[in-house]
């Protein structure tokens, strides 16, 4: 949903090899996985559902495949939202997902710096400090187990802007609209995929 083509040509100019599918066939396929989106939390989880995405997404997760998740990517991997009711997410990670707690103006558009934790120590190799990125959100993940929480972002109080564990990395913001630091994030996705 939504923003496929620029995370399409971001990873392909870091030198990925991109094929964009709605075919399960092809995920089940894949070395690795990208998922993007933007747009409501249902609308789309209900399409990898009734698209058979989320069954073949799921077993190729279960299996070890490296997997980036980009904006509402990130958020289909927790068991639910409140965006608009409440709605089942893919529930790989545990937690949910809900409207940002904040009194700035929502959505939170524009450039944020960027502040690692551990699980984000492989996502952050060779990036500048302080590296900022773009943000385009109103609703942001609130993981039940804070090890997973690769990075954060202050936007009237503590933001998870990056999730990693094992096999996952998953960015709230869009690296594909990140300049130079968004396409080293790409990059590094790429290697983490290789190895």
């Amino acid at each position: 949903m939504g923003n496929l083509a620029s995370v399409a040509k971001g990873l392909e100019r870091v030198g990925g090899r991109v094929t964009v599918t709605g075919e399960p066939e092809v995920v089940r396929r894949a070395g690795a996985i990208v998922l993007p989106g933007v747009g409501a939390f249902r609308d789309a989880a209900s399409r990898l559902r009734t698209t058979g995405l989320a069954d073949a997404l799921l077993d190729r997760l279960a299996g070890g495949v490296p997997f980036l998740g980009v904006c509402l990517g990130l958020q289909l991997l927790f068991e639910s939202s409140g965006e608009g009711g409440r709605w089942p997410g893919l529930g790989v990670l545990a937690g949910t997902v809900e409207r940002l707690p904040t009194d700035l103006k929502v959505p939170q558009i524009g450039w944020n710096e960027l502040e690692w934790r551990p699980a984000g120590a492989l996502m952050a190799a060779g990036l500048p400090v302080p590296a900022y990125v773009y943000f385009v959100h109103s609703y942001a993940a609130r993981p039940a187990d804070p090890g997973v929480v690769a990075a954060v972002t202050d936007y009237g109080g503590e933001v998870v802007a990056a999730v990693a564990r094992e096999n996952i990395w998953a960015m709230q913001f869009h690296p594909e609209k990140s300049s130079s630091v968004g396409l080293r994030l790409l990059a590094g996705f790429i290697a983490f995929a290789s190895r």
